[in-house]
């Protein structure tokens, strides 16, 4: 396929309206718990189950596209996402939600892994770096769009839930006009196995890129708004805050993924990271906070799809789908490593330790990418 060919417009189509799904629920479900009186383990329990999920269906996602082809895939994980969404309008209950939210945790990995596979099987060592751009603006802009909806329209559980349903099954309906392929056929880009992938050597920083990526967003998404919070701010201030970081992300994710693919994926991660340690630190000292978030969401939120495209370069076609499962793994497990370890820090000690955890962290893997550099595997997109 070409960088901007049919199929690939089509499966982002799809992609920004599961998407929209996904950010509404994800904010509604904690409220609607709430709202029930539920205590707050349980809310969180909820919450929890959703990414358990996540890390299911990563590990299961390879052979199911092995199984069905990229089509079917996203067919029967659209489908599944679907039912657990209707189900929680049909049940009630702390033990029927969290069943019903793991199993549309489970849909969604689904989702997550047949796209950016397709999307990286698809396209090329040249154009692959613009792909995930596009993929991640989309995804991002997904995301802001499903929290405006929730908003501007009513949030009644009754309400919500056909609405949203009906917006993922139409989901569907883009990649009925399109067959997704991969320069050969789905099951031979599906047949490497993912654990050999996660233990490479040349693929190693990669897939460290993408842990410390989850650490980093994770951290970001889930404790900013307490942050904050706790700076004395009103609510529609925060979401203001978080607005901007966002934005960032989206305004960052095309030209960092040019400079990739056009000066390779090391320099472009080395400068990043760079990037995220100086706006951690810009945000220690409070002076110019919105420079300072700017710049930190826009080398922090572009950190993913570089990092998954530069482990991507160095395997083979048919080990691409695998790779990608464990790229999605390292980033699901640092997503849930980093806020729990940093939410202790900050209520220890200081709510700081925040932007000192991303900025000690970033450090580290920026060690990781100059230490020996000429003794990696060093992909060079434009070669």
């Amino acid at each position: 396929m070409s960088t901007w060919s049919r199929p690939v417009i089509l499966l982002l189509c799809g992609l920004l309206l599961l998407t929209v799904s996904i950010a509404v629920l994800n904010t509604l479900v904690p409220l609607w718990l709430t709202h029930d009186a539920l205590p707050t383990w349980q809310v969180g329990m909820v919450s929890s189950s959703y990414y358990t999920g996540n890390l299911a269906g990563t590990l299961l996602a390879g052979w199911l596209i092995k199984r069905l082809g990229f089509n079917q895939a996203y067919y029967l994980a659209s489908a599944v996402f679907a039912i657990a969404t209707a189900m929680l309008g049909l049940s009630s209950g702390f033990h029927a939600w969290t069943l019903w939210r793991f199993v549309a945790g489970i849909g969604c990995a689904w989702i997550w892994v047949v796209v950016e596979s397709a999307l990286l099987c698809s396209g090329t060592v040249r154009n692959r770096g613009r792909l995930l751009a596009a993929y991640m603006i989309v995804y991002y802009l997904g995301t802001v769009a499903g929290q405006l909806l929730v908003s501007k329209v009513s949030t009644e559980l009754l309400h919500v839930l056909p609405w949203v349903t009906g917006v993922v099954v139409a989901a569907i309906l883009p990649l009925v006009f399109t067959k997704i392929t991969a320069h050969g056929n789905d099951e031979e880009a599906a047949a490497g196995r993912m654990w050999p992938m996660l233990r490479r050597r040349s693929s190693r920083l990669g897939i460290n890129g993408c842990i410390i990526s989850g650490i980093v967003l994770g951290s970001l998404y889930g404790l900013m708004p307490l942050y904050l919070s706790h700076q004395g701010m009103s609510d529609a201030t925060v979401g203001y805050w978080m607005a901007l970081l966002v934005s960032s992300g989206i305004v960052g994710q095309w030209p960092v993924g040019r400079l990739a693919d056009r000066f390779g994926r090391l320099l472009v991660l080395r400068v990043q990271v760079f990037v995220v340690i100086l706006g951690a630190i810009a945000m220690l000292s409070n002076a110019a906070m919105a420079p300072a978030l700017f710049v930190l969401g826009c080398a922090g939120f572009t950190l993913y799809p570089v990092a998954m495209s530069w482990a991507c370069e160095t395997v083979a076609h048919h080990e691409l789908v695998a790779m990608n499962q464990a790229l999605l793994l390292s980033y699901t497990i640092g997503s849930l490593v980093g806020p729990s370890m940093t939410s202790l820090l900050m209520q220890s000690y200081s709510d700081r330790l925040l932007f000192v955890m991303i900025a000690v962290v970033a450090l580290v893997y920026l060690i990781m990418l100059l230490r020996k550099a000429d003794q990696h595997a060093t992909p060079v997109a434009h070669a």
